[in-house]
């Protein structure tokens, strides 16, 4: 069974701090922008589907938390440009990015994979992870310090038939995010990345309709279910914690033992 994490971790306290979410409009990036406002921080969620991403933000302030919706496509480098300003504009400063917007691909062969699919997918869910970075980290800097944590994939850890894109793309962050680690943690900012297994987001579920599906899913989990958003949540806000204040360029695998073999 799946867990609150603002319980089970009840020292995770972000008063005070700037948390920004891309990808929050559903799944895994609104259950930890969520988790942020219950935390106490005020939060920037982001989002390229304005309906969604709003409807995060509202429900944020609803329950009592702070939090303003900028939306934005960060695989355009303008657009995460412009949602630094706003984000500083909004809240004068940022402590904590969450890099989470991403896709899914076509399962097909790779000799099968469009073009332009395939651009698209590096772009949206690599791509954008390096533009996020690199326009969150000078803010960072000149404020002596902060968190990232990116969203990896368990297929970032290990190959898939079928996955030509996609996994080329999450080894990418897994990539990305150990170097970024190597340049900037000398300088106060930790980077780190989440590798959830499957996750029951809108995405997955819309993949579930026959039972066999879903049967085969589960069998990559040792743990003997698929994951919930909020199973992802808890590691998220642990690595933008203080409480992992010695851990940086880590891949931290949230996926029912998927890779343990």
């Amino acid at each position: 069974m799946s867990c609150d994490p603002l319980t089970s971790f009840p020292s995770l306290d972000f008063t005070g701090q700037v948390a920004l979410v891309t990808g929050a409009g559903a799944g895994i990036g609104r259950a930890c922008a969520e988790g942020f406002a219950r935390s106490g921080a005020d939060v920037v969620v982001s989002d390229v589907d304005e309906r969604t991403g709003s409807e995060t933000a509202s429900a944020i302030r609803d329950t009592g938390g702070n939090a303003v919706f900028i939306p934005a496509d960060v695989s355009r480098a303008a657009d995460v440009r412009t949602l630094m300003a706003e984000t500083v504009s909004a809240f004068g400063r940022l402590d904590i990015a969450h890099n989470n917007a991403g896709i899914s691909a076509a399962a097909v062969p790779m000799a099968d994979v469009d073009e332009q699919d395939f651009d698209r997918v590096i772009a949206v869910n690599l791509k954008s992870v390096w533009l996020c970075m690199k326009y969150e980290i000078p803010l960072m800097q000149s404020q002596g310090g902060g968190a990232i944590v990116n969203t990896c994939s368990a297929l970032g850890l290990v190959g898939s038939s079928l996955g030509t894109a996609y996994v080329a793309a999450k080894h990418g962050v897994a990539g990305l995010t150990k170097t970024a680690a190597l340049e900037y943690s000398s300088q106060g900012i930790r980077v780190n990345a989440v590798c959830p297994g499957i996750i029951r987001t809108q995405l997955v579920k819309n993949t579930l309709s026959a039972p066999e599906a879903e049967r085969q899913l589960v069998a990559l989990h040792p743990i003997g279910r698929l994951g919930e958003p909020q199973d992802v949540v808890g590691a998220v806000l642990w690595l933008a914690s203080a409480a992992a204040g010695f851990v940086t360029g880590a891949l931290l695998a949230v996926d029912g033992g998927w890779t343990a073999s």
